[in-house]
């Protein structure tokens, strides 16, 4: 028999934020002096118990970051493992998708499944890499996203710069308050899924030119 162990090729990219994460685990020692295992060692010999407080004390006495500090905070207590390591990340990305349309969500999961579909046509060099509550769609930066806002919508965001909204495209505000997501089609069903949105996703993905800027906090996994 064929080797029964494969691993099965994932519909989903990894998210750009364990890239970065990787880089700074392999930096950590040459700009803190402490590598990922001597700081996991540190904070479970001298740290607070409660994570809060350990993210503090990170902050306070040794003069981490915010995102460091809560990111090594929660890796003592065992959990965040998936944001350092692309296999266990992209493990833990078919998860978060089943979560997000558990329960009463679960019948948003057909508009997900076509929308998913669609938005990884349009090129090649689409990637779609699930975070806990959306599914964001990155070509260079994040260009479209997945969102079950409630048990009867999904919102699919769009990045549209100062595009003027028309017909069934919402402007979210997001322009103006420098979000990459700019603008969104309310969908409710299969048939919301028209040509209008996918004019406006085939605009969105050709605005997204240039190179990658290292977007996607990990913090947003």
């Amino acid at each position: 028999m064929a080797r029964a162990a494969a691993k099965k090729k994932s519909i989903y990219g990894v998210h750009p934020g364990v890239l970065m994460t990787q880089k700074w685990i392999a930096e950590l020692k040459d700009k803190t002096g402490r590598s990922l295992e001597d700081w996991l060692k540190l904070i479970r010999k001298s740290g607070p118990k409660d994570e809060k407080a350990r993210r503090e004390w990170l902050k306070t006495e040794y003069g981490l970051g915010t995102n460091s500090a809560w990111w090594l905070a929660e890796r003592a207590d065992g959990k965040g493992a998936e944001v350092g390591d692309p296999d266990t990340y992209l493990q833990a990305a078919e998860g978060y998708v089943e979560t997000m349309f558990a329960g009463g969500k679960a019948p948003l999961r057909p508009i997900y499944d076509a929308l998913l579909k669609l938005g990884l046509s349009v090129g090649k060099d689409v990637k779609a890499c699930p975070c806990q509550t959306i599914v964001p769609l990155y070509r260079n930066h994040v260009f479209a996203q997945i969102k079950p806002t409630t048990r009867t919508r999904i919102d699919f965001g769009l990045a549209l710069g100062d595009t003027k909204a028309k017909g069934r495209l919402i402007d979210t505000g997001g322009f103006a308050k420098k979000d990459r997501i700019t603008h969104r089609f309310e969908l409710t069903s299969l048939k919301d899924i028209d040509d209008e949105v996918k004019r406006w996703l085939k605009v969105a993905y050709e605005r997204d030119t240039g190179k990658p800027s290292g977007s996607g906090n990990p913090r947003n996994l």
